[in-house]
């Protein structure tokens, strides 16, 4: 019985899951660009290393080692790769350290001192960056698990006492590899919990488009890793602003991710766009009025060779300026098919005469159905739509008679459309919604391809700033308190061997 009523309860929760309406899979190939602006990013992160001076004795000997700096890293073997469900991982094994420090000897009243240059080798490191969604929808890196350690340490010492360093090198070499081992994955800890996750503070969660909508990039759930790749499920729906919050149920066909190809591959769903839709005509965008100059010259040319012929008017009126408005009825809604994607919509078309402090003077009112193709491009983050208008009637919804009357204009407002309206919804559309990716990453040699319901669009990734760049301009300003979340519990630092 126990058993039926958890399954019931499984059964009931899949069947209110949100479905997404945007998905974004990193696939393995993109694993080696990111590893080496990542290994620019470990080598000046582990410059930063802060070495406790080294303070010892050794018989009638005082030794002080300080101001040690790590100065560069030499790699011979790193990977990354995805680890299966939520991490991704970095390994570097048998790489070295260059290393600068000031040496201090005292022997009676006899001093030496100066800058030596060392190495660390066999530094082997392996981070792992758990990623989760956080209670915002934000992809976070919620925990690192580090492992480090040094192998041997070797320095060459000179001066007046380089035979005494060489007795007292096993003891500084020593302390200073058990010190280093010590510095290695607080440095890394902080800088994935809270460098890396200052640049994922850049991704675009809940944001506004313009001045009528905004953009909900909420994730649903944690990505999900496995060995060649990571997806990622986000809601995918735009909003009023006014409204704060979509309407639209979702019953469009989840989209599908299949191809790891490329570096990284885009899905949006029919919903996608029909949010973007709904939510500009909620917020009241979907309408145009143009009045006198505002209409373009050749349109208002075409307007009145149109109707003045047809219809008899006031000298007093007739050179009144013209007045175009167009309104759109009700949400368009998007299909997307595998031969194209088209955009319905279903607007009142009103033509008239506004004479200045006269009553206005109505040519023609009627209803338009129009059907526009949309091609999608991918540029830099931005999703850009080009339309074309493809199919389109009038008629009246008053009667059979009227719209019959209303056949000669069909050419006429076709025109109209074509070179009025249109050019003024691509410039729109032009400006493009942004991707949910941090800054300083952009997409490049897009594909897009159409689906039953859903777009795919498989592309690769240019890091257009380093990941120094956008972290330090994205820092946090108030320092974050290092005991609770730049330092790793004693078991993520591998001890000295």
């Amino acid at each position: 019985m126990a058993l039926s009523g958890a399954l019931f309860l499984a059964l009931l929760a899949g069947a209110y899951a949100e479905v997404p309406g945007c998905k974004i899979r990193i696939t393995s190939q993109a694993l080696e660009l990111v590893k080496q602006e990542g290994l620019r990013f470990l080598e000046q992160e582990l410059e930063t290393i802060s070495v406790p001076d080294l303070r010892g004795r050794e018989g009638q000997f005082y030794y002080n080692i300080s101001e040690v700096k790590v100065t560069e890293l030499q790699l011979t073997s790193s990977e990354l790769h995805f680890q299966p469900k939520q991490e991704l991982v970095l390994q570097i094994t048998n790489a070295s350290l260059g290393i600068r420090f000031q040496r201090q000897l005292l022997y009676w009243f006899f001093y030496d001192g100066g800058y030596i240059n060392a190495s660390a080798e066999g530094v082997s490191i392996r981070v792992a960056l758990h990623l989760s969604r956080d209670s915002t929808g934000r992809m976070k890196v919620s925990n690192v698990s580090c492992q480090a350690s040094v192998s041997r340490m070797h320095a060459a010492f000179g001066g007046t006492f380089r035979r005494v360093y060489e007795i007292l090198s096993s003891f500084i070499t020593s302390g200073m590899r058990f010190l280093l081992n010590q510095q290695i994955c607080p440095v890394l800890f902080h800088s994935g919990m809270v460098l890396l996750n200052s640049l994922l503070d850049t991704v675009p969660v809940r944001t506004s488009v313009d001045n009528f909508v905004g953009i909900d990039y909420s994730l649903l759930k944690d990505p999900a890793v496995s060995a060649s790749h990571l997806d990622m499920d986000f809601r995918g729906a735009f909003f009023p602003l006014g409204q704060g919050n979509w309407s639209l149920l979702n019953q469009a066909v989840e989209p599908q991710l299949l191809e790891e190809e490329r570096m990284v591959y885009v899905a949006f769903s029919e919903f996608f766009f029909d949010t973007a839709l709904e939510s500009y005509f909620q917020a009241g965008a979907l309408k145009l009025l143009l009045v006198g100059d505002k209409v373009p010259r050749d349109l208002d040319m075409l307007l009145r060779a149109s109707y003045f012929g047809s219809i008899v008017l006031s000298p007093a009126v007739i050179d009144s300026p013209l007045k175009l408005e167009l309104r759109v009825m009700a949400p368009p809604r998007c299909t997307i098919k595998p031969s194209g994607t088209t955009v319905s919509v279903t607007a009142s078309v009103i033509i008239a005469l506004a004479p200045p402090n006269q009553p206005e003077v109505q040519l023609s009112t009627m209803v338009m159905d129009a059907r526009l193709s949309a091609k999608m491009t991918l540029r830099g983050k931005a999703l850009r739509i080009q339309l074309d208008l493809r199919k389109f009637r009038i008629y009246s919804n008053q009667s059979t008679l009227e719209s019959l009357a209303l056949i000669p204009l069909q050419a006429p407002l076709k025109t109209m459309l074509q070179i009025g309206v249109m050019p003024m919804l691509n410039e729109r559309t032009r400006r493009g919604v942004q991707i949910p990716l941090p800054e300083g990453i952009d997409f490049v040699r897009e594909v897009v391809t159409n689906h039953a319901g859903f777009i795919t669009i498989g592309a690769d990734l240019h890091f257009a700033k380093g990941l120094r760049e956008v972290i330090e301009k994205n820092r946090p300003a108030v320092a974050t308190d290092p005991g609770a979340s730049s330092t790793p519990p004693p078991s993520m630092v591998a001890a000295a061997v």
